[in-house]
């Protein structure tokens, strides 16, 4: 019969009937009401005596538990037939509560008729205050109390106590409309609350999609830019390697070198724009292919090591515990995150030592854990800056008259592919004492012992031989730069600007090499490249190689799938496309066996 404050009608659900109102509000206060009944019983106990309060109390427990199985049997049901049932079987359970003020006014007992008034007046607000939302069920399973008040009054007929009696009618009755009036204003306030909240988080989502979809805007431009910038790239890149091989004089060597270092400094950023793009689409992959060790060690120290004692810092490298000779794992990704940390070593370091350790731990038979540890003497980070450290586009020292270039996101670049290998970047550093960055991470462990030693590939050509070359390139900067290193190496070349002038050619003339480009105008090199394998031409099984702008895995396997035999990656690596031609030799399975093989380093710079 009482419940809390605030159940009322359903949030979200205004047009529950006043049955379902009414017994959701009682069914989450059931226990409540026992404690009311045992506060009652003890009113009457010093009024009416044990006994009358002890058979009252224990008939209306009764009652209560009888109502309480009832209530929550239908209380799936309310709705569906049984909305008029519940507020009967309510009626009748209120008429066990209604006898105490009965009991109460005719015990002959002194203080009978004043706790008889407290009882009818305290069974309306309980009633009123548990079903405010539903005035109607209120007055309808409130009717015993009516029915208990009748009868008092009927008692006092032609006494003066009467009219007294009456006088409380009204008193009572303006109590229980001010609770029912202030509880639907609040209800209502709530209502317009809720409401108001719904529309902020409506309004919340769309200006989060709108953000996201900025976002992904912004991601997919700077990955379209900085996919096309690295084919003209290619071309400064190219004529600047094919320049530096001629005559030239000092000056002119000074000017060449600041071209090629600008040049590479562009085609870092470019690569940095687009992992970044990369990362936050979450469309980076990784290779998973076996790893030498030893040789992923001395490819990340040995570019470092020079540079280290260029600046007249002492370089040190060495490898601690158990660690493994093979292991499983992308060593493009392994060697871009230690790159970055030598660098920033290197360039903030101005005296001193830098100390690159690989420590290895076992945690399992075919799983090792690696730290790869670049300590330096440099300035040394603040505690304050080391809270910003990993944030894009951000330096320790931001300010107009900084040092050190750089975007600030080679860090930012590092941790995060880090996490996605399953990996972390910590970093200790003392200010005026230097810096310890450690890379971590986890991989399976192909070979704990070294088997054998890995043949490197050569990047000259064998004996000098001569081929006959097709390179099918639609920029015509970078088709003068292959004629011309093709030319350089004594090889004989024909060049076509698109796919389909490619398959013409094929057809007429027979080649012992195609180099393919992958995007170009009229027809693609995917598309050429089928067209001239399912020919009868005199080039069906003429090794064909594709140039993509593209380092994504899945671009390389379709290239393949459409019949080339190996891949080569822009800006174009010269000893990679020799390894390719001293396979020609033997044919297309020669050519591919460096891919298949797993030598994807040569044959994909």
């Amino acid at each position: 019969m009482v419940e809390a404050d605030g159940i009322g009608k359903a949030a979200g659900d205004p047009d529950a009937g006043e049955a379902a109102q009414a017994l959701r509000a009682i069914l989450q206060t059931q226990y409540l009401r026992y404690l009311i009944i045992t506060s009652w019983a003890v009113g009457l106990l010093a009024t009416v005596g044990i006994s009358a309060a002890a058979l009252w109390f224990v008939g209306t427990l009764a009652a209560g538990a009888v109502r309480g199985a009832f209530e929550k049997r239908i209380s799936q049901r309310v709705g569906t037939g049984w909305g008029l049932v519940f507020p009967a079987v309510a009626t009748a359970t209120t008429a066990a509560w209604a006898a105490a003020p009965l009991l109460a006014w005719f015990s002959g007992a002194a203080f009978g008729p004043a706790l008889a008034l407290a009882l009818l007046v305290s069974g309306y607000v309980l009633v009123f205050a548990q079903l405010r939302s539903s005035p109607r069920q209120a007055m309808l399973i409130s009717s015993p109390y009516g029915v208990a008040a009748l009868i008092i009054a009927g008692s006092l007929w032609g006494t003066p106590q009467f009219w007294q009696f009456l006088a409380i009618v009204p008193f009572t009755a303006a109590g229980l409309f001010v609770l029912v009036m202030m509880t639907m204003l609040r209800e209502e306030r709530i209502r317009a609350f809720q409401e108001h909240q719904a529309h902020l988080i409506e309004e919340l989502e769309a200006a989060r999609d709108r953000a996201n979809a900025a976002s992904d805007a912004k991601s997919n431009f700077l990955g379209v830019i900085s996919h096309e910038l690295r084919t003209p790239m290619n071309g400064v890149l190219g004529a600047a390697q094919l320049l530096n091989a001629t005559r030239l004089e000092a000056t002119q060597r000074e000017y060449l070198s600041i071209i090629r270092n600008s040049g590479d400094n562009l085609l870092s950023l470019l690569n940095d724009i687009l992992d970044m793009t990369k990362i936050e689409a979450g469309k980076m992959t990784f290779e998973i292919v076996d790893v030498d060790v030893d040789d992923l060690h001395k490819r990340v120290t040995g570019p470092f090591q020079a540079q280290a004692e260029a600046k007249g810092l002492t370089f040190t490298a060495q490898v601690e515990g158990d660690v493994p000779a093979v292991v499983r794992g992308d060593p493009l990704r392994v060697c871009q995150v230690i790159h970055n940390l030598l660098s920033n070593a290197v360039k903030f370091t101005d005296a001193g030592e830098i100390v690159y350790t690989v420590r290895g731990e076992r945690v399992g038979d075919r799983r090792v854990r690696f730290d790869f540890s670049v300590r330096d003497s440099g300035a040394g980070i603040s505690e304050e800056d080391l809270e910003r450290l990993f944030q894009p586009f951000t330096q320790v020292d931001a300010s107009s008259t900084r040092r050190f270039g750089g975007t600030g996101l080679g860090l930012t670049i590092s941790r995060r592919m880090a996490n996605i290998m399953g990996g972390d970047i910590t970093v200790d550093s003392r200010l005026g004492e230097g810096s310890t960055f450690t890379f971590t991470v986890e991989a399976d462990v192909t070979e704990w012992a070294r088997q054998e030693e890995a043949r490197p590939i050569v990047a000259e050509l064998d004996g000098g031989q001569s081929l006959s070359v097709l390179v099918v390139e639609d920029h015509p900067v970078n088709r003068m730069i292959l004629e011309a290193w093709m030319a350089s190496a004594g090889h004989r070349s024909a060049t076509a600007e698109n796919g389909q002038i490619a398959v013409d050619a094929a057809g007429e003339r027979r080649f012992d090499l195609i180099v393919m480009d992958v995007n170009m105008p009229v027809m693609d090199g995917l598309t050429a490249t089928r067209a001239i394998r399912a020919g009868e031409g005199p080039n069906r099984e003429t090794p064909i190689v594709v140039l993509s702008a593209s380092a994504r895995v899945e671009d390389h396997e379709a290239g393949l799938e459409a019949g080339a035999d190996a891949y080569l990656n822009k800006p174009i690596d010269f000893a990679a496309l020799a390894a390719v031609m001293n396979r020609v030799g033997a044919g297309r399975a020669a050519v591919r066996a460096l891919v298949d093989n797993g030598e994807r380093q040569t044959a994909a710079a």
